[in-house]
């Protein structure tokens, strides 16, 4: 992958040498689909479609307006599935996280995602974890926040973005525009993309 330009370290200044990027994030949840899980019903899943290789990190939008295409802009180098799975060739599986809103039908439709791949009816994706944007302002509703608890931990990780009212209004998300919890989240996949997805467990 190209360097990470969304790295803090990378815009400094001077001669001096950037300290180490970020370690990956261990997993916290299943990191492989489990067996005894029960696949949702066909009319729940989400569709497949073919890639020719497994090259590039993709955001799967689990529900409309999602913000798949927000997280491909915030990486370079890494595309938006269009609420579909991407299925590469075996024997490499392509690398994917999930991305889900906070609200009930989006914390809904990321649970029915997990259980998808959890049930292993995804073959050749290998899912690096779940992000949830904020819907609103301000902190979940409990039982909200304690479900969101519950669907992820049926993902290897989770990362939070909170509520920012600049891409609300339409401005295209910068360095300047983003706050230290974004920077941290694309550190931390860049760093998990970065160190051989292919070694994580997949159905191929």
């Amino acid at each position: 992958m190209t360097q990470n330009p969304w790295d803090r370290q990378s815009t400094t200044s001077g001669p001096q040498q950037s300290p180490p990027g970020p370690s990956p994030q261990p997993a916290g949840g299943p990191s492989a689909p489990q067996h005894g899980v029960s696949a949702p019903a066909e009319d729940q899943r989400l569709p497949k479609f073919a890639i020719p290789a497994a090259d590039t990190l993709w955001w799967v939008g689990v529900h409309g307006g999602a913000g798949e295409t927000t997280m491909s802009l915030l990486l370079p180098g890494s595309r938006a599935a269009n609420h579909r799975w991407p299925i590469p060739p075996p024997p490499v599986p392509t690398p994917v996280v999930l991305v889900a809103r906070t609200h009930g039908s989006g914390l809904r439709a990321a649970q029915r995602a997990a259980v998808e791949w959890a049930s292993g009816v995804v073959q050749g994706v290998a899912v690096l974890g779940l992000v949830l944007i904020a819907d609103a302002p301000g902190r979940l509703p409990r039982v909200l926040d304690d479900f969101a608890d519950i669907v992820g931990g049926g993902v290897p990780r989770v990362w939070d973005i909170p509520w920012i009212e600049e891409w609300r209004r339409g401005e295209a998300p910068t360095p300047e525009n983003t706050p230290d919890e974004v920077f941290e989240v694309l550190e931390s996949i860049y760093a998990l993309r970065a160190a051989n997805p292919a070694d994580y467990p997949a159905p191929y």
